[in-house]
This record gives structure tokens, sequence and C-alpha cells, in this order.
């Protein structure tokens, strides 16, 4: 079983979406094995997506995800990641497969509702950024 985090953007929040979003990977076998909801400050965004740092969209980002509150996941299936970006779709909702929750719900690129790890790497570094081992039942 693999392992993935997933957040529920804070446009995603305010928008009633997180039932939605949970219903999508419950529907196709991803389990949620650990849940909470953050305001992350400017501090924390800008720590969480450093990977960033150097790309022009960096500060318009770390506004956004700090603007609200999100809901960050540990998700657990076979193939986790891979599952969890088909069903978001692609970062861009415009270019994004008809029926994947960016393309059903996002605004604009950066308003896309969701956001995944993608890598192993990746998925091991975000969920520490959030979640201790006693808070993930899985």
């Amino acid at each position: 079983m693999e392992k993935t985090l997933s957040i529920i953007k804070p446009d995603g929040v305010s928008r009633g979406l997180i039932g939605e979003v949970i219903r999508r990977f419950e529907k196709n076998d991803i389990r949620v094995i650990a849940m909470k909801m953050v305001w992350m400050t400017k501090k924390q965004a800008k720590g969480f997506y450093a990977v960033h740092e150097k790309r022009p969209f960096f500060e318009s980002l770390t506004d956004f995800m700090s603007s609200g509150p999100a809901v960050v996941m540990v998700l657990e299936a076979d193939n986790a990641i891979s599952k969890n970006r088909e069903l978001m779709g692609a970062t861009n909702f415009e270019e994004a497969e008809e029926g994947t929750i960016r393309r059903d719900f996002a605004t604009d690129i950066e308003k896309n509702v969701v956001h995944g790890s993608d890598s192993p790497e990746t998925a091991a570094f975000e969920i520490s950024y959030f979640f201790n081992a006693f808070e993930i039942a899985g």
C-alpha cells in the first residue's frame, strides 16, 4: 500500500467541496487514513512549497495557500500517488480530463481545489510536514 498527501485548498474548503472530494477518493478505493483542517501562515506555506521558491508563481501561490483553511489528508491505496493524480486532473483545469476534480471545480490554474504529491519522495516530505506517526491510522 502506498501513501500520499492530498490537500483540499482554501478555494475548495470555502466552496463546500470537502465531502465531494473525499467521496471521489473513497469511490475509487482510496482510503483517508489521516485528516485535519489547517490554516497555514505565509511562512508555513513557503516552507511547504519551498521547491517552487524560484518560480514566478511562488508568491501568489503561498499567498493563496495561506488565505484560508485547507484540509490536509494522508491517502492510502495501491498506487495511491498515480490514482490521486488521475482523479485530480491536470494542474491547468482547462487541460484536465472530463470528470476530474480540477476540471469539474477549478476556477483558475492556482485555485484548482486540490494538491497531491507527485512522487514517493515528495509524499514522504509532504506527509511529515503536516502529520506525525501517531496521527496516521494506517
